[in-house]
């Protein structure tokens, strides 16, 4: 019985674990091993929903080790740290709680085919200062902390304009990048200003004293959408009061303001970094040939080009398009679409000529507050070939949820996407808009 062992339990990694556990390792055609370094996943894009306060990740998360139980694969907690690619070994090492006991040794397993999806990080681009001042998304807790920090500014600077020791305060939030992360997170924290001051959370006026700003180097905000729509966009968020700025990269940050290549200077209590992706310093580590971004490169069977019994998927990895001659963004339907490609040749006992993966573009949705997205749709949802059928507004928006579902869909099955769904929309309509504290 061969053992696949999947590095990284992100949407790609935890779906593909999923589908061949239910696959092979339900009728013990294959053991199948999935690793991370946290016991439990959430799905990346809701990231920003996280850091706003707007969702709790304790009711969306998936716990590893039932995910396994439940779908007859095997949970290893642990970080990758190396691989032998001779001997057919990763190296996992020892996880510790957070009193610095260790709660798990390290380990050595075995495999026969191994696909990395240990999905990005974020990239800084060498910018003096950014890596030092700013926050990022890359996990839960970077996002639990971003949301608590903003929490204490805002009561700690309200506080201080009653006391009159600073009649002027103010909270300065700077989004380094008008990505869909940024323009998502810009858009929430208004909402989550607004909200924190109707429960007395604290005593700024959220649309004077709560200032967000992004900087964005090109010209203009959400470069992979359609020029008009991304107008559109920007506008909805100077409606709302958010300062936009294109055209100006970022020269240096600093623990108070953010500098920008023009001159200017936008002064910042929080500067989250949203500018950019690269791989996780493990890639580095392999032995396998990256591109500039530590990207591990694969061939069209989405194998390394350097050995075909590893596999990598996912934002870590490199993979041009056959078609057109691209690079596959690095999106939650591109790591969807390879796990199933995955998980229907895997199976198979060689690793010699494989099918080719096929991405289909279906387009994307960029979500512009609790009612409002806008997006464009493309292929079989579009029906317009490559021209895309644009959609925005409340449409947008109930498309921009299914995406989620759809993930909850292959991770659960139908019936229990369901109910997670109602138990969700129930818990909504009873609970705050944010998180309080």
């Amino acid at each position: 019985m061969q053992t696949i062992v999947i590095a990284g339990g992100g949407a790609g990694g935890l779906e593909l674990a999923t589908r061949l556990g239910d696959r092979l390792g339900r009728r013990r055609r294959a053991r199948i091993v999935l690793v991370d370094r946290s016991p439990t996943h959430i799905w990346k894009p809701l990231l920003h929903e996280v850091a706003s306060g707007k969702l709790d990740p304790q009711v969306h998360q998936v716990e590893y080790s039932a995910q396994a139980a439940h779908h007859h694969f095997e949970f290893v907690h642990g970080e990758v740290t190396s691989v032998d690619r001779d001997a057919r070994i990763i190296d996992v090492g020892a996880c510790h709680g957070g009193d610095g006991l260790e709660r798990q040794p390290g380990r050595k397993l075995r495999y026969d085919k191994l696909v990395l999806a240990f999905g990005a990080v974020t990239n800084f681009f060498g910018i003096p200062g950014a890596a030092e001042h700013s926050m990022t998304l890359d996990s839960v807790s970077q996002a639990e902390q971003f949301r608590q920090r903003l929490v204490a500014l805002c009561i700690q600077k309200g506080l201080r304009r009653e006391s009159g020791a600073e009649p002027d305060a103010k909270v300065n939030v700077v989004i380094v990048g008008a990505g869909a992360t940024g323009v998502e997170l810009a858009a929430e924290l208004h909402h989550t200003a607004h909200a924190l001051a109707k429960y007395n959370i604290h005593a700024l006026d959220p649309a004077r004293d709560v200032r967000i700003r992004i900087v964005e180097r090109g010209e203009r905000i959400l470069p992979q959408l359609d020029a008009k729509l991304a107008r559109n966009a920007e506008q909805y968020l100077r409606s709302l009061g958010i300062d936009v700025s294109t055209g100006s990269g970022v020269a240096r940050v600093t623990s108070d303001a953010v500098h920008d290549d023009a001159g200017n200077v936008h002064a910042s209590d929080i500067t989250l970094w949203a500018a950019g992706v690269e791989g996780p310093q493990v890639c580095a580590a392999l032995g396998l040939r990256l591109n500039r971004l530590r990207q591990i490169l694969v061939g069209p069977s989405l194998q390394t080009i350097d050995d075909p019994k590893v596999f990598a998927i996912g934002d870590c990895s490199s993979h041009i398009c056959s078609v057109n001659g691209t690079v596959i963004p690095p999106r939650a339907q591109a790591a969807h679409q390879q796990a199933v490609f995955l998980a229907s040749v895997l199976g198979k006992a060689g690793v010699d000529q494989l099918p080719h993966f096929q991405y289909r573009d279906y387009g994307s949705l960029v979500s512009l507050g609790p009612f409002v997205a806008v997006g464009v749709l493309i292929g079989r949802l579009g029906k317009l070939g490559n021209r895309g059928v644009v959609v925005d507004g409340i449409l947008a928006r109930v498309l921009y949820r299914l995406m989620y579902r759809k993930h909850v869909l292959a991770l659960h099955g139908f019936a229990s996407m369901v109910a997670q769904t109602i138990s969700h929309w129930l818990r909504d309509r009873l609970a705050p808009p944010v998180k309080l504290h």
